[in-house]
């Protein structure tokens, strides 16, 4: 059972979407000056992925609220001074490091029943552990080897021993050298006031759904549970006391729930256009950016090429607080190559070949080359859009 709070306020399913818009960072001035970590402190959670066309993921979130900010700088801002860490958030996420207590219910739960088939043989977890409180922080490569030679899965002993003192919150992940990750003592990389695992089960929950809740803005039972992947009943259980009030969205099938600050005030602000990731928070939950949006998104990397209908790594264009389009890029040389795009008609023309452009400069290309649009009649214009947005 949800909560039988009753709804504390109706709002509009438009008013909705502009919350979330600055629950997200993407509606109002930009946070230049809490820069990166800003934005992660602000969302809570970034995910990582392994996919790289323009840049890596957890780059393209910070680019689309801020900016052309250095990818050097954006690591940089992400791994330096101790101020974030790498654990099972949404996927495998880069998070604050002051919220390393809140979950404690998760290292727990691993301990309690490992979640892998792997094998460790006897001494290989205190090896693992030994090696780095000898040695300082190391790549799994420099613990013994990742792989035994087989398919991706085949882990080494000493990468499963790590992994699982990863998860058991004995080793933590305090950077990415080169996608690998970096794995040090946690008593060694988390600050003393963090490192304990003091608090139980129900105040972690509380924590995480109300920094869920305001990281969305507002959602559902279900929007609020995914953002760390909590279960339904977990936040049942912990929902009335997290400080989230109930509401009801109008056109909405399903009960909501939002932030008090976020119903405060109404949002207002400049819209940025850019690019999105397919993992940014504001879409990374498929139903509910179709229900906020009207926009069917879905990352089509793993799907047989002949069966892609957007293209591999499809960005969904955000302008003036829609999704009005999207494009599947790639880089060749110092061109960006907009594979395919799809565009939500003549009004879209302009804020793409803005979005585009500005990714180019980022990326450090100079060209964008246009191959395959859904509207024939509007590659003409857009090329001409690009060519007045590189000028």
């Amino acid at each position: 059972m949800t909560s039988a709070q009753p709804p504390v306020l109706e709002i509009s399913a438009d008013q909705a979407r502009r919350i979330a818009l600055r629950a997200q960072g993407l509606l109002g001035a930009p946070d230049r000056k809490g820069g990166v970590h800003g934005v992660l402190r602000h969302l809570g959670a970034v995910q990582l992925d392994t996919i790289s066309v323009l840049a890596r993921s957890h780059e393209l979130v910070p680019y689309a609220r801020l900016g052309a900010l250095g990818r050097r700088t954006v690591d940089e801002a992400y791994w330096s001074g101790g101020r974030s860490f790498e654990y099972w958030s949404h996927a495998a996420c880069i998070l604050p490091v002051e919220e390393w207590p809140h979950f404690a219910f998760r290292r727990r739960a691993y301990r309690a029943r490992p979640h892998w088939n792997h094998d460790l043989p006897d001494g290989a977890y205190d090896k693992v552990v030994a090696q780095l409180r000898s040695e300082g922080p190391l790549t799994a490569t420099e613990l013994g080897g990742a792989k035994n030679g087989g398919e991706w899965w085949d882990w080494s002993a000493s990468k499963v021993a790590v992994e699982r003192a990863l998860m058991y919150g004995e080793v933590v992940c305090t950077e990415r050298r080169g996608w690998k990750r970096v794995y040090d003592l946690a008593e060694r990389a988390i600050p003393d006031a963090y490192l304990h695992d003091d608090m139980d089960d129900a105040e972690c929950l509380r924590r995480l759904v109300a920094l869920a809740g305001r990281s969305l803005g507002v959602g559902t039972r279900a929007d609020i549970a995914d953002y760390h992947r909590l279960k339904a009943e977990q936040f049942d259980a912990v929902v009335a006391d997290s400080g989230l009030v109930p509401v009801t969205v109008r056109g909405w099938a399903k009960p909501a729930w939002a932030d008090p600050e976020a119903l405060a005030s109404e949002p207002r602000g400049r819209h940025r256009t850019t690019l999105l990731s397919p993992f940014d928070s504001l879409i990374w939950e498929r139903a509910r950016t179709e229900r906020i949006f009207g926009f069917t998104h879905r990352l089509e990397a793993y799907v047989p090429r002949p069966k892609r209908i957007h293209g591999y790594f499809a960005m969904p264009l955000l302008a003036g607080g829609r999704l009005r389009g999207r494009v599947d890029p790639a880089r060749e040389g110092t061109t960006l190559v907009a594979r395919q795009v799809s565009l939500d008609g003549p009004k879209s023309l302009t804020p793409m070949a803005q979005a585009l452009a500005e990714a180019a400069s980022w990326v450090g290309c100079t060209d964008v080359r246009l191959e395959r649009i859904d509207a024939p009649e509007l590659r003409g214009p857009l090329t001409a859009e690009i060519a007045r947005a590189l000028a």
